[in-house]
């Protein structure tokens, strides 16, 4: 069982009685929907699909990337590693 989210105590005049908050739910009763095909029941999945060429992304290639009124030279998002902004050592923008 998860623990208390809170702990206190309720005083009611001379009495005073120790409560203690626990969730309704547990992660294992949660209910997970899933997409599926309506025709057949059929669970759905989803790949990334390269705009231009067509072909499916894996995942180590997926990367972040956006776009910014100044011209930028095709393909110089897609060299630069897939970091976040807090631990990339060099100050340069993206």
């Amino acid at each position: 069982m998860p623990g208390a989210y809170w702990k206190g105590y309720l005083r009611l005049s001379l009495v005073t009685c120790p409560i203690e908050l626990f969730p309704a739910t547990s992660q294992a009763e949660k209910t997970h929907f899933h997409q599926i095909n309506t025709s057949n029941g059929h669970r759905l999945r989803q790949q990334m699909v390269d705009e231009e060429t067509g072909r499916v992304v894996e995942g180590e290639h997926k990367g972040r990337g956006y776009s910014t009124p100044r011209s930028i030279e095709p393909g110089w998002l897609w060299h630069r590693p897939a970091t976040s902004p807090r631990s990339r050592s060099d100050p340069s923008p993206i």
